[in-house]
């Protein structure tokens, strides 16, 4: 059986997963997941697959997998995969960004994506209190970032590792939710090498624009 993949198209976890499979040369059969209509929070979905009822989830026979940076690093394992870093010491940073990322970065921009893209759809007002506070955390791990990335094409040494496929994710959604990236210069620029040498990113973006701006058309949704 070919390794499955659950997932929406509109997911910048899910984008994560996708384009590491595409620059691994890894085969998977993609599942698609309707989080919109919300085909992750069935019983028999949560009973199966992801008991958060979250995507993207990895089936691999017997193997069943959340959490797109460990997907990541089950797929590298499979491959021997450079993503992971090419030395000892470069596979520590690595984990330390990917670490680093879900703690201080995307569940920031998480917040921020519910504020303003997933409130909407729902007919919700925003709470500029949350929006506040999410937005002065990720103010602080930008400047982070900011600064790491002066003079530097990748996270981690100078080749593209998981470090920068985790820190990228967010970008997926930047124009939809609006976040404050533009302020940081050495992080926009870091982000747009990735769009013009990395094509898999490149390809990925594209996919995850037209899913969401197809379902916020579909709604009457204009953010």
């Amino acid at each position: 059986m070919a390794i499955r993949i659950y997932g929406d198209a509109g997911s910048g976890s899910l984008r994560r997963v996708t384009t590491a499979a595409k620059i691994m040369g890894i085969d998977i059969e993609r599942v698609k997941i309707d989080l919109f209509k919300g085909e992750s929070q069935t019983d028999a979905f949560k009973a199966r697959l992801n008991p958060h009822g979250l995507t993207p989830v990895l089936e691999d026979e017997d193997t069943i997998l959340w959490e797109a940076s460990a997907i990541n690093l089950y797929l590298a394992s499979k491959a021997d995969s450079p993503l992971v870093g090419r030395t000892a010491k470069e596979r520590f940073q690595v984990l330390q960004w990917m670490f680093w990322s879900g703690e201080q970065w995307r569940t920031f921009t998480t917040t921020i994506f519910g504020e303003r893209v997933a409130k909407p759809v729902m007919g919700q007002p925003e709470d500029e209190a949350v929006l506040k506070y999410a937005e002065d955390r990720i103010h602080g791990a930008a400047k982070v970032l900011n600064q790491h990335l002066e003079g530097r094409n990748f996270m981690v040494g100078d080749a593209l590792t998981f470090a920068d496929i985790d820190i990228a994710a967010p970008f997926s959604q930047i124009n939809r939710a609006k976040f404050p990236f533009g302020d940081y210069p050495h992080l926009m620029a870091w982000h747009n090498n990735l769009l013009r040498t990395i094509p898999a990113w490149a390809e990925t973006k594209a996919e995850v624009d037209e899913r969401m701006e197809t379902f916020l058309r579909s709604v009457g949704v204009t953010l």
